[in-house]
């Protein structure tokens, strides 16, 4: 009968090493583990998440208005955290490149021609530099040669033509 006991002891003493070994590797490999939770679709909740869940959870024991205002001001907070409103994405709107110019000419239909001047110093001699450039650009509001322009870039209207004629700033003077 004591030769069971330890038997029954040692295979105790046993499974407690092979929970620690276990517990060990867990803790060497946590980006497998991470990675295979990520590929089940077992990820935890974001913490706001959970917030949310807790206090709809309680909302609903209580009940009435002040559930209701409770409600609300947990998902207002939620919401100016994560920056998002009502599970709505925040679309992206990037600023498209202006440029002024004069345009140097408008012989062709509903296109102008743009020359923008700009500044830059030279690298070695520290001197300012005028560079000129000239953009082919679509023209709704009638420009006429002379007319300081704001140009904007926009999609491929033609082989040359990317940008559009926002505003006429100055007009010629004739």
């Amino acid at each position: 009968m004591a030769k069971k006991k330890e038997e029954g002891v040692e295979e105790t003493a046993k499974t407690a090493e092979t929970a620690a070994a276990d517990e060990t590797a867990s803790e060497k490999k946590p980006k497998r583990a991470a990675k295979k939770a990520a590929d089940t679709g077992d990820a935890e909740p974001s913490i706001v998440d959970t917030v949310i869940d807790t206090v709809a959870d309680a909302a609903e024991t209580v009940g009435g208005p002040v559930a209701e205002a409770i409600e609300s001001g947990a998902a207002a907070i939620a919401n100016a955290v994560t920056g998002s409103g009502d599970g709505e994405k925040k679309a992206i709107v990037h600023k498209r490149a202006e440029k002024i110019g004069v345009v140097a000419s408008d012989k062709m239909t509903k296109t102008v021609t743009v020359r923008v001047d700009r500044l830059v110093k030279h690298p070695i001699y520290r001197k300012y530099v005028r560079r000129r450039k000239k953009f082919m650009a679509h023209d709704d509001l009638g420009a006429k040669v002379g007319d300081k322009v704001r140009i904007i870039e926009t999609r491929p209207m033609s082989a040359r033509k990317r940008w559009r004629v926002v505003e006429i700033i100055q007009k010629a003077e004739l």
